[in-house]
């Protein structure tokens, strides 16, 4: 009788101990994966926000080339200051887990892909403005940005989804409420914005 109960009183204790040190270990070890994967894809959307960034740095170079043609079309070249300054005010890097600020964000880039492709149509209409050198250059290097930012959307949102994935699920989505982990937002360009403006070097 002793005996039993000296067993059920070990067991008793095994469990007490076990559990919970058990439950301790799940939680630090789901913790770490959620900070890895939310640091993944955080850093995946640094990478978008640096070619954006890069496309903003480079509007201003074929402002002054454009300023400089007494006969060009104003009204769309303002209209691309004007969206490209939008962008500029969003926080992008607060826009990965903000769904308003990542719509507001979506909104300005529709703004200004559609801003440049008009701005690129009517520079076709100015041959003299197409030969000169420092065209010809921003012309090299935006059409190598609208690339690097696409393909860096795509690796951000394929860094998403397994990080949503575990934010969302069991156990996980319990640890990540309680420490604060937010679902990523997914960057999903409107239906005008998905093609990037033609290059053309005529």
């Amino acid at each position: 009788m002793v005996r039993g109960c000296l067993i059920i009183g070990s067991v008793f204790v095994a469990l007490v101990v076990l559990i919970p040190l058990g439950i301790g270990l799940a939680w630090w070890s789901t913790y770490n994966d959620l900070n890895a994967k939310n640091q993944g894809q955080l850093k995946l959307w640094g990478n978008v926000e640096s070619a954006m960034q890069r496309r903003n740095d480079l509007i201003p170079n074929l402002v002054e080339t454009l300023k400089g043609s007494g006969k060009f079309e104003k009204s769309t070249l303002t209209d691309v200051i004007e969206a490209r300054s939008k962008i500029s005010q969003i926080n992008i890097g607060q826009a990965a887990t903000d769904p308003a600020l990542m719509a507001k964000l979506k909104a300005a880039e529709s703004e200004l892909s559609g801003a440049l492709s008009r701005l690129l149509v009517v520079v076709e209409r100015y041959p003299e403005l197409k030969t000169t050198d420092a065209y010809r250059d921003f012309m090299a290097e935006y059409a190598g940005t609208e690339n690097r930012i696409n393909v860096a959307r795509q690796r951000y949102n394929d860094g998403v989804e397994p990080y949503n994935t575990l934010v969302g699920v069991g156990f996980a989505h319990f640890v990540a409420n309680t420490h604060g982990f937010k679902l990523a937002e997914y960057f999903k360009a409107d239906e005008a914005a998905k093609t990037a403006p033609k290059v053309k070097f005529d």
